[in-house]
């Protein structure tokens, strides 16, 4: 009986597969959990004081809505899963948390209607009524998880990441999403304060993860698909809890993505974007290609795939899903989505490789989609090794001073700033770290950081006032007395100067 039972599950074990979702994603071990958290950021505003766009008085509260979507490994499959409209029914509360369900089921409606218009009346309303993997708030599974924090592109909302959260976070991870919200209205504006808004939102998420029981705010990776695509890129140059980033088709934007401190970023890059463009294609759209992030960006280890079969909007699932055939043109529909399973595939490796320090999910990242089974011609694959020497920034300096002696200073702060100009120390920045290394009993390594100063900036009085400190500290009187005096030639009323030197003779 037992040989009998081993044969017929050998014999049954073929038809056994994953559940599949949207393009064929094979759903992970866990079961999924879905929270709607309805909170602002009470450090920015959102509405002005009479709204800017109809110019009436705004009673209400005036804090930046950030309403937040939550995907999370669940204890079980159990439970009543959403079904798809319920992601869309989100959509009309972004920025108010208090609306009728009347208006929310009037919303819903008309993204039906305007759903039917698109695809037919029968595919319409049975994409609305599928039944997701996610259970609305399941009991989160034992454990903490690594975090994905998803920026939608410009002007989505923020269930544009449900299929590839629900993906997530059946293989063990917490995905935190908010809408693409303009900075003082609903739809942002496409310039320095539109991004840096969205910036603000995605650290804002980073910041709430924390309060969630299940999430392990260790490991923590920023992903977003078009304008989130390249704001996730601000937000890890300001912020650096996120130790990795994926853009889907981002960065498209010279004119913003030149203010970036690439020197700032020095994580894993994961970027998938659509099929290659001609020059004269680029021309058209007046996209500029002088100047391209992945090349200005070489402290981060990058991995560039390129999607031949999809366009721009195709890496939004929730535009995917509603696209007419006549979106389709020398690829079917069947090949897009096939594309789009392997970009999450690509995902789900790359934060396994980076957040979970896993060997199979960085040798997936490491080989072309061909090697990984991929259909031949679908997939372009360009990684290039991050550049490991010292990165122009004060942190980068200072790694650098630890390892080769705070002696070197002068030298290694020119080669520094040779090769980044914008890499400048200031005096009070000098000033200050050296009296930091006073206080922690470095006296020797504070001089030479005053020595730095004095080489940068020769008349500035002060610091040669505190190099004089630092060498009294060090016992060193001549010296001391040679840097008091070079201070009080350049500011003779300097009387903290002319004191210690009456002291010292």
């Amino acid at each position: 009986m037992r040989y009998f039972l081993l044969v017929l599950l050998a014999a049954l074990a073929p038809l056994v597969r994953a559940e599949t979702g949207f393009a064929n994603l094979e759903r992970g071990p866990h079961g999924v959990g879905f929270r709607l958290v309805q909170q602002y950021d009470y450090s920015r505003s959102y509405r002005e004081k009479n709204d800017v766009v109809n110019g009436q008085p705004f009673t209400g509260e005036r804090a930046r809505p950030v309403q937040t979507l939550i995907w999370y490994p669940a204890a079980s499959n159990a439970g009543t899963r959403l079904p798809y409209s319920d992601y869309i029914r989100t959509e009309a509360t972004d920025i108010d948390f208090g609306r009728a369900k009347s208006e929310v089921d009037a919303f819903v409606a008309n993204q039906l209607k305007s759903a039917v218009a698109a695809i037919g009346e029968t595919q319409a309303k049975a994409k609305f009524a599928q039944r997701m993997w996610a259970v609305r708030d399941a009991a989160p599974l034992a454990g903490k998880y690594p975090v994905v924090v998803y920026a939608p592109g410009g002007g989505s909302a923020a269930h544009e990441a449900a299929d590839v959260g629900e993906y997530l976070a059946s293989h063990g991870y917490v995905v935190i999403v908010s809408r693409n919200l303009g900075t003082r209205s609903y739809l942002m504006t496409v310039d320095r304060e539109g991004a840096e808004t969205q910036a603000r939102d995605i650290s804002f998420l980073v910041s709430y993860a924390h309060a969630l029981p299940f999430a392990d705010t260790a490991h923590i990776a920023a992903a977003g698909w078009s304008w989130g695509g390249m704001t996730n890129l601000f937000a890890a140059a300001a912020d650096n809890r996120i130790s990795a980033v994926i853009s889907l088709d981002g960065t498209r934007e010279p004119d913003l993505t030149k203010m970036l401190p690439v020197s700032r970023l020095t994580i894993p890059w994961l970027y998938i974007s659509r099929k290659l463009a001609t020059i004269s294609e680029l021309n058209k759209r007046g996209i500029e290609s002088s100047f391209s992030l992945l090349n200005a960006a070489r402290h981060m280890q990058l991995y560039q795939v390129v999607m031949q079969p999809m366009v721009h909007v195709d890496f939004s699932p929730e535009a995917l899903r509603f696209q007419p055939p006549s979106h389709f043109e020398e690829y079917t529909r069947e090949e897009v989505e096939q594309a789009y399973y392997w970009t999450a595939r690509y995902m789900l490796a790359f934060v396994d490789a980076y957040l979970k320090n896993d060997a199979a999910g960085l040798a997936f990242v490491q080989r072309s989609p061909t090697q990984n089974g991929a259909p031949r011609h679908m997939a372009l694959y360009e990684p290039r090794a991050a550049d490991t020497s010292p990165v122009a920034t004060r942190a980068g300096f200072a790694t650098e001073l630890a390892k080769r002696g705070f002696d070197h200073a002068v030298e290694i702060y020119t080669a520094l700033h040779g090769r980044d100009g914008t890499f400048v120390l200031s005096e009070s920045d000098l000033n200050a770290w050296g009296y930091e290394l006073l206080r922690s009993d470095k006296q020797a390594a504070g001089v030479e950081i005053f020595k730095l100063g004095v080489s940068l900036y020769p008349n500035a009085s002060n610091l040669h006032d505190s190099l004089a400190e630092g060498y009294e500290a060090l016992d060193n009187k001549p010296a001391a007395i040679a840097s008091y005096q070079k201070s009080l030639e350049l500011d003779p009323k300097n009387g903290h100067a002319a004191d210690r030197l009456k002291v010292l003779r």
